[in-house]
């Protein structure tokens, strides 16, 4: 991190950002009053609305922040991020939007009694969605206090509370249709964000290239000083001006030299770069230029090949289990609305990842301290001052931060209606007052948990996530809408399965008990290869051994899923 004065014009675009959310939300949500607002905004948000909403709560911390880190640190491979989390689009779009839209459900919950006319599996599924909401609000809120400390200078602690409070009013003001159309503002917003710099940016580097740290260790123009966010390992090939006040191979240290070497880093160290120093670089990251630009080296440790198959089946099947862009396709009027807007979507994100993208690779020849830290998030935000100098670097920063506040506001909110959609309706007599006071609760867990947690990389967070959500929701969602042999055991169990697997690898990678490159580590950083195959393996054994089960309307079922809604066959349901 680097302290310099916060220029006005950044607290500005960050008040400007927060504020104007809650003042849109509100105006978008004026006359809300029936539960049906609140949850799926009366099923009246038309394709291209509801595709900038979706992208807008979509495009979170993680793709904003996390996807330019990832690049700047991993190169080539991390490109998996961004394909990933579009993709995803494609398989939504062909397997579960329309079918999913024409039960006529409010929540995942909701469709699996609609499905398999079982309230075990209703509440089985109301576990899951607020086990993946939380999870995912974790780090959403973490980026917002690492944004903002970096940016404004206040302490982390205060960032992640104050941003889970605005998402908390904007959510109890007027729930779906309030978020609807802050979201879909925010989107633009984001696009903006993030657009402007990097072209910017890239003309800037154009007119004056480098070799994107080629060779390693990079070095820095000016003193420059780095605070390592999670412990990590950094080799350093050249020492001199480089010197370390913390916890440096489990020895506390002040001022110190540094020796060439392999280093282990505790969290909160500082490393303090002289003008013209070597960089350190985080050992499991690219060591030289060539390797960064080439794919197959991996996201670090351990079994390359094995990481990139497991986090593009997180990736490309997660989208398909994540409740708060679920919930989305059921504010659509019909099936074929859905449709259009899954693939409006595809084209949003589409073009908003070339962004992060090229911000990413330029990170890597302009703020190489990066490489020395164990998270790479803060990349966008130090770029401007990097490369260019003055008003643009000030209006340019300004813009960034604007953008970053926006993700975190827009995505926490889609997920927190999630979380208050599914516990009032599931947990309390359903209603307005019911949504509010879920939304209440809902909100302060996530800060709770955000404040006391470790963090990871923004990108590598979510990803884990994704695994969750595509080892959980997914099998639920596909075996529900193209199977008629799922039963309730059935799913249950694999839920049961795909989650308590997935969530034990979340835990691990986030306390950090299993180091190294074993196959153990990478495991638990990239679970989904083996627990979303299981969890599909166990729905479909579990169900085949309980076939007499198969409830006795799955032929009317499955027509009001995937027959077309000019024949009259669906019939929407009430909250």
């Amino acid at each position: 991190m680097i302290t310099d004065q916060v220029p006005a014009l950044t607290v500005v675009a960050v008040l400007v950002a927060a504020l104007g959310t809650v003042a849109v939300g509100a105006y978008g949500g004026r006359g809300s009053r029936s539960t049906s607002d609140f949850l799926v905004a009366s099923r009246s948000i038309g394709p291209g609305w509801n595709a900038a909403a979706i992208a807008g709560e979509y495009l979170s911390a993680a793709s904003f922040l996390g996807v330019a880190g990832l690049v700047a640190k991993y190169g080539a491979d991390a490109l998996w991020f961004p394909i990933g989390f579009t993709a995803g689009y494609l398989s939504l779009l062909l397997f579960v939007a329309a079918p999913l839209r024409r039960s006529g459900a409010y929540t995942v919950p909701d469709f699996a009694e609609f499905r398999l006319a079982s309230t075990r599996a209703r509440k089985a599924a109301m576990v899951v969605v607020i086990g993946i909401c939380i999870l995912y609000l974790v780090p959403q809120l973490q980026g917002a206090g690492l944004t903002l400390n970096i940016l404004l200078h206040i302490p982390p602690w205060v960032g992640a509370t104050a941003t889970g409070l605005l998402v908390i009013v904007n959510v109890v003001g007027a729930g779906m249709r309030s978020v609807t159309f802050a979201q879909a503002i925010q989107y633009w917003l984001k696009l903006t964000a993030v657009a402007i710099p990097a072209l910017v940016l890239a003309t800037v580097f154009l007119n004056n290239p480098s070799d994107l740290g080629e060779p390693l260790p990079p070095r820095v123009e000016h003193a420059t000083t780095v605070t390592v966010d999670t412990p990590v390992e950094v080799t350093v090939a050249d020492p001199s001006g480089v010197r370390v006040t913390g916890v440096m191979d489990h020895a506390e240290v002040r001022d110190a030299p540094i020796t060439a070497g392999t280093h282990l880093m505790a969290r909160n160290t500082v490393i303090e770069l002289a003008a013209g120093a070597a960089t350190p670089v985080v050992s499991n990251a690219p060591q030289t230029g060539a390797d960064w630009a080439r794919s197959g080296g991996g996201l670090g440790g351990g079994h390359p090949l094995y990481q990139v198959l497991s986090l593009i089946i997180a990736t490309f099947l997660g989208a398909m289990g994540l409740p708060h862009v679920l919930v989305r396709f059921y504010t659509n009027p019909d099936g074929r609305a859905a449709r259009r807007t899954a693939l409006t979507v595809i084209a949003a994100l589409s073009v908003f990842y070339l962004f992060p993208t090229i911000l990413g690779v330029l990170a890597r020849a302009w703020v190489p301290q990066v490489l020395a830290i164990g998270t790479a998030d803060a990349a966008i935000l130090l770029l401007p001052s990097a490369a260019t100098g003055g008003v643009l670097a000030i209006a340019l920063s300004a813009l960034i931060a604007a953008g970053a506040m926006a993700a975190f506001l827009a995505t926490s909110s889609g997920l927190l209606v999630s979380v208050a959609g599914v516990m009032s309706t599931d947990l309390m007599p359903p209603g307005v007052r019911s949504f509010r006071i879920c939304a209440l609760i809902g909100g302060a867990i996530p800060i709770a948990i955000a404040l006391s947690a470790g963090s990871l990389e923004l990108s590598k967070s979510v990803g884990l996530v994704f695994a969750v959500s595509a080892s959980t929701l997914c099998p639920l969602l596909v075996l529900g809408i193209w199977w008629r042999g799922l039963t309730a055991a059935g799913a249950i169990a694999g839920l049961a399965v795909g989650a308590v697997a997935s969530a034990v690898a979340v835990g691990v990678s986030v306390v950090g008990v299993i180091t190294g490159d074993g196959w153990l580590a990478v495991l638990a950083g990239y679970p989904a290869a083996v627990t979303v195959p299981l969890a599909f393996a166990t729905m479909i054994s579990v169900s085949l051994a309980t076939r007499s089960r198969i409830p006795a309307g799955n032929a009317g079922v499955f027509a009001r899923m995937h027959v077309p809604e000019r024949l009259g066959l669906g019939v929407e349901r009430t909250p």
